[in-house]
């Protein structure tokens, strides 16, 4: 068994496709299938079912991609700890991030950090909070700023640092009748067009499961999974919503104002995580020095 023969084999198991499993690869269809029934001649049992175009793990399949991770994983944790003798010369670090945290947390402890160790190669990825904690479990990012509420379950696998609280808040159009409103109670979504993300956001469920409380589930008239999307929408008057205080900040100045929820506030912890046992390498431990001192900064303290 080769490790490229893994690779092969994990690419197919992301994108359940041969032929879209060979574009990413930047090889030819007919080589990765040869490949794939050399490994399964080798394992002596079919890793894929294949229905028409489609395939899918099988239990086999299912067992050697767990296993294959783990390879993959220990591979990173060895040329991390060898890249460790090159101190912070060389080594790429990537990172996960909320969109609202991309925007506004991230650039200035992202240029300190790249004027400080210049070498290093940095890749950001804003993606919703599951998606970083999976890009994560299967080694494709080194840290992840995600937002807490509702994962305690997928927790476990993690080391979490935490970071600060995010206020929700409403966003309205300039112009509309709630604008000069100096507080809106959650009930505002009862009765006004609002535009939200879709329901496997976690920033959604947090509210769902507020308004619920309070006897209604907002019912939006749009959703969207770009935070900037929303706050465009917002500008032209399609309707109101609720979105990270911190994503107001990074508006670049559109038609709309930010009103505080009424009452108890709408808060939610962010937070940094990465693998339990990963072995986390100098420029990880150096970008989280800046992460902290600009988590600091944001906060006055």
């Amino acid at each position: 068994m080769e490790l490229r023969q893994l690779e092969y084999f994990l690419a197919i198991c992301r994108e359940l496709h041969f032929t879209r499993a060979a574009e990413k690869l930047g090889i030819a269809q007919p080589s990765l299938s040869q490949q794939i029934r050399l490994l399964e001649h080798e394992m002596g049992t079919p890793l894929f079912d294949r229905i028409g175009k489609k395939i899918a793990l099988t239990e086999a399949g299912g067992l050697l991609q767990t296993h294959a991770l783990h390879v993959f994983h220990e591979l990173a944790q060895a040329r991390a700890a060898i890249g460790e003798l090159q101190g912070l010369k060389r080594g790429a670090l990537k990172i996960g991030a909320l969109q609202a945290a991309a925007s506004d947390l991230l650039p200035p402890a992202l240029a300190k950090f790249h004027a400080r160790y210049p070498t290093i190669e940095l890749s950001v990825q804003a993606a919703r909070t599951s998606d970083i904690v999976d890009l994560l479990i299967r080694n494709e990012l080194d840290l992840g700023i995600i937002m807490r509420a509702g994962m305690a379950e997928d927790m476990e696998a993690f080391e979490t640092i935490p970071l600060y609280r995010e206020e929700l808040v409403f966003v309205v159009p300039l112009g509309h009748p709630l604008t000069d409103r100096q507080a809106l109670p959650l009930e505002a979504l009862q009765d006004t067009p609002a535009i939200l993300f879709p329901a496997s956001y976690v920033l959604r469920q947090l509210l769902v499961e507020a308004c619920v409380k309070l006897g209604f589930e907002p019912r939006p008239v749009l959703e969207t999974t770009s935070t900037e999307a929303v706050l465009r929408l917002v500008a032209t008057g399609l309707g109101i919503s609720m979105v990270p205080a911190s994503a107001i900040r990074s508006s670049d100045g559109a038609a709309i104002r930010a009103i505080p929820v009424e009452g108890a506030a709408l808060t939610t912890e962010i937070a940094l995580i990465y693998r339990k046992h990963k072995h986390l390498c100098a420029a990880s431990r150096a970008f989280i020095h800046e992460l902290n001192a600009a988590v600091k900064e944001r906060s006055g303290t």
